[in-house]
């Protein structure tokens, strides 16, 4: 071979390389195609994720707003149970807890008396209703009370004359019967003539500016534990004090309870108290309404039960019914049949028919079953 046919071969050579880089560099129709059905593909894909991140966050918004609507439920149920313990509480502490003290003034008067240096003068009596309000007793039967009364007197040369005296008590009931009777004596405190000189000087401003008295309380214990009566309540008590000579000021009654045992712990420990009270009836109703609740839910679990049953036996019933109608279907028929039988039966009194209309009559007829199985044209 010359140089020129060589020259021609390399030529044709290269441009067959060319070709086949061009082929290969140019996408063809069918890679345009497929790319513009993987662009028309992604778009549903889209639309489809949408979707489903709609409903996702449509049904979490709905679990969200069911969740808040059962917690601000159950904050109600626990408000009202709470409110209820406390009512509850409260109304046991006020029916089973008795009046811890009562104050009432003491006002003694004398009959009989001309003058305050006669010696046919009576003891100072008083008269005091045991009544709260004048309606309501003070004490609760069975309840200890201590009972005390406190006199103001005058440090005079009388009273300190006087010496011991006696102080009486004689409670009653409404229908003036005599429940107990105490007695106490009682006395004023022994200072010295250089210590009330003393006393004086040193609370002279005081006393002279009637900030201050010369005075003692005296303080007569008349019963420790009082228990009332439940058969003879008591309304009243009369307090009279063995001497004629006796200088009084002024003159208090005091009854304490003297509290034992859980009215003991109520009344000192009043905020624990009412804590493990208004949690112990929290937690008992909590516990009814807990079990209520679980009933309810095991009856409505009962419930669909019988509901099924009821189902299976209406679905038989319906299925029985569908049992029988082909039967009435095929008695049906049955009468037809017969009708047509009886039809034929009659002789052709008018018209004669010919042997054409008679095939066709023929073809046209049902053909029916009998009872027993024959074949009726």
């Amino acid at each position: 071979m010359n140089q020129s046919q060589t020259s021609e071969l390399q030529g044709q050579r290269k441009k067959l390389t060319g070709a086949q880089k061009r082929e290969h560099e140019v996408p063809t129709m069918e890679e345009f195609d497929s790319e513009d059905s993987g662009v028309q593909d992604v778009g549903p894909q889209i639309n489809g994720l949408v979707g489903q991140i709609l409903e996702t966050t449509s049904a979490l918004l709905v679990r969200i707003r069911q969740k808040l609507l059962e917690m601000a439920l159950l904050i109600c149920v626990i408000l009202l149970v709470f409110w209820v313990a406390s009512f509850l509480y409260g109304s046991f502490y006020y029916s089973f807890m008795p009046t811890d003290n009562f104050i009432t003034p003491v006002y003694f008067y004398r009959t009989d008396c001309p003058s305050p240096h006669h010696s046919v003068c009576s003891f100072p009596v008083a008269n005091v209703s045991l009544l709260k309000n004048g309606k309501h007793q003070v004490m609760t039967y069975g309840q200890p009370y201590q009972i005390t009364l406190e006199l103001e007197m005058p440090e005079s040369p009388a009273n300190q004359e006087l010496g011991m005296f006696l102080v009486k008590m004689t409670p009653y009931s409404k229908a003036g019967q005599i429940v107990d009777v105490s007695a106490r004596s009682a006395m004023l405190h022994y200072h010295s003539s250089l210590l009330q000189a003393l006393g004086t000087v040193v609370f002279s401003p005081m006393l002279l500016t009637g900030a201050s008295e010369q005075k003692q309380p005296v303080i007569v214990e008349l019963y420790s534990e009082f228990k009332d009566d439940s058969y003879k309540p008591t309304v009243g008590a009369v307090i009279e004090i063995h001497s004629q000579h006796i200088q009084i000021y002024r003159a208090h009654l005091y009854i304490f309870a003297q509290f034992t045992g859980i009215r003991y712990l109520m009344y000192h420990l009043p905020l624990i108290s009412a804590l493990i009270g208004v949690m112990s009836n929290f937690a008992f109703l909590s516990l009814i309404i807990v079990l209520s609740f679980l009933q309810f839910n095991l009856g409505s679990h009962r419930n669909p039960g019988k509901a099924v049953k009821i189902q299976e036996e209406k679905n038989e019933s319906d299925d029985l019914n569908d049992q029988s109608e082909p039967q009435n279907k095929e008695n049906v028929d049955a009468m037809e049949c017969n009708s047509v039988e009886v039809e034929e039966s009659i002789p052709d009194m008018g018209v004669e028919e010919s042997d054409d209309d008679s095939r066709e009559v023929a073809e046209d007829e049902p053909i029916c079953e009998a009872g027993d199985g024959e074949m009726i044209l």
